[in-house]
This record gives C-alpha cells, sequence and structure tokens, in this order.
C-alpha cells in the first residue's frame, strides 16, 4: 500500500509547493482571490442577464402566470 500512497503524496507536496504557494504570492490584480472574484461576478451578470431573458420570453408565450 505503501507504494501508492507515497507517490501520491510526493505529487501533492510538489504541485503546492512548486505551483499554489507561487501563484498566492502574485500581487495586485493577478492574486487569484481578485481573478475569482471578477470572474464569479461576471458570470452572475451574465446568469441574470439570461435569466431575465427567458422570464420575459415566458412571460410572453404564457408559460409565467
Amino acid at each position: 500500500m505503501q507504494y501508492i500512497v507515497e507517490p501520491i503524496a510526493a505529487l501533492i507536496k510538489w504541485t503546492f509547493d512548486n505551483l499554489l504557494v507561487p501563484i498566492g504570492d502574485l500581487a495586485g490584480i493577478m492574486n487569484p482571490n481578485t481573478i475569482f472574484t471578477i470572474l464569479g461576478g461576471l458570470g452572475l451578470l451574465y446568469w441574470l442577464r439570461m435569466q431575465s431573458k427567458y422570464n420575459k420570453k415566458a412571460e410572453q408565450e404564457g408559460g409565467i402566470k
């Protein structure tokens, strides 16, 4: 079992040390928190716009009472 778990643990540790830590150290607008927040906000606006269109279409066709 150890021969399966050790390589997976080494891969996770390498990923954290070499990818996630440097990404987290980025400053300003390139900060992952900022990027995810902006993308989430844009996704929310897109979804609300599409929902508004679907609601108007349903009202015109008599789908919403």
